[in-house]
């Protein structure tokens, strides 16, 4: 990938920075991306172990026609994923990345918008019994989706968001309006939630890895970090593959590119270094 990124630096003809109020010059500029991006894919293509495993036919044509026709609009991208997939790994790539190359980023994560169990959780005990008594958390019906909506249309005209936070302290406790989102260029959402909110999204990207190393994962940072016991954790890991049949599969039609969540970090780095390079990298 750095050869492409060198190539792109050293580039003698490069692209003078376009007028994007000029219909005609976002046509030309979306031209030129297309064959970036077509570079991209044909060298991931040829990686040893290549990071895009998947891109719907029709989304290249789509997202050119979106940026051309209403350029002002911030670019929402929902990034999801099953449980222990990879994607939270992804998301704190792409902001460490951010934060380095400083990318007009921002990062929700729309396990923020659960709803407030606090009650069913004192009335169980604990969210264990919960689950046990029937609690679906990874329903749609768990989410505040029309929390997420409105802030999500927000945002992307361009207004600054307080999201709701969630506790991860097991008390199942929502406090409204608590985490400061600001509305950058580029908007990812991260999340099985985003699978749930049609229409809204410029770009939908969906983390894959085998459930083998799934359960790896899911297991290990169980016990390790959450502190479960194996046996408790072991039935979160049956609920978790039936949740994803019932709420994940019926929703990959919503997918433009689906990503191998058991990739080299550093190469994913690179390639956030790439699109970077080659939506900054104009004639002085």
């Amino acid at each position: 990938m750095k050869v492409l990124i060198d190539r792109e630096l050293n580039n003698d003809n490069k692209l003078s920075k376009p007028d994007m109020s000029q219909k005609s010059c976002r046509e030309l500029y979306v031209v030129y991306l297309q064959s970036k991006f077509g570079q991209l894919f044909e060298y991931d293509k040829a990686n040893s172990s290549p990071i895009i495993k998947n891109v719907k036919t029709d989304f290249v044509q789509r997202f050119s026609n979106r940026l051309i026709n209403n350029p002002n609009k911030k670019i929402l991208i929902g990034i999801s994923g099953a449980s222990a997939s990879g994607k939270s790994t992804i998301c704190s790539t792409i902001r460490e990345v951010s934060n380095i190359l400083r990318l007009p980023i921002s990062v929700i994560s729309t396990d923020n918008y659960f709803k407030d169990i606090s009650l069913l959780i004192k009335k169980y005990g604990n969210f264990d019994n919960l689950r046990d008594n029937g609690y679906d958390i990874d329903s749609p019906d768990g989410f505040q989706l029309d929390v997420l909506k409105i802030d999500l249309e927000e945002i992307s005209m361009g207004n600054d968001i307080l999201s709701p936070k969630y506790l991860p302290n097991g008390t199942g406790v929502s406090v409204p309006k608590s985490i400061p989102v600001k509305s950058n260029k580029i908007i990812v959402v991260e999340g099985t939630a985003s699978l749930y909110i049609k229409d809204l999204f410029d770009i939908n990207i969906f983390i894959e890895t085998n459930d083998e190393k799934r359960k790896e994962r899911f297991l290990s940072r169980a016990v390790s970090e959450r502190n479960q016991d194996l046996e408790n954790a072991l039935k979160h890991w049956n609920y978790i593959i039936k949740a994803g049949e019932k709420y994940i599969k019926p929703n990959m039609s919503a997918i433009d590119i689906v990503l191998d969540g058991d990739s080299d970090l550093e190469y994913f780095k690179q390639i956030i270094e790439y699109i970077h390079t080659i939506t900054n990298n104009f004639r002085k």
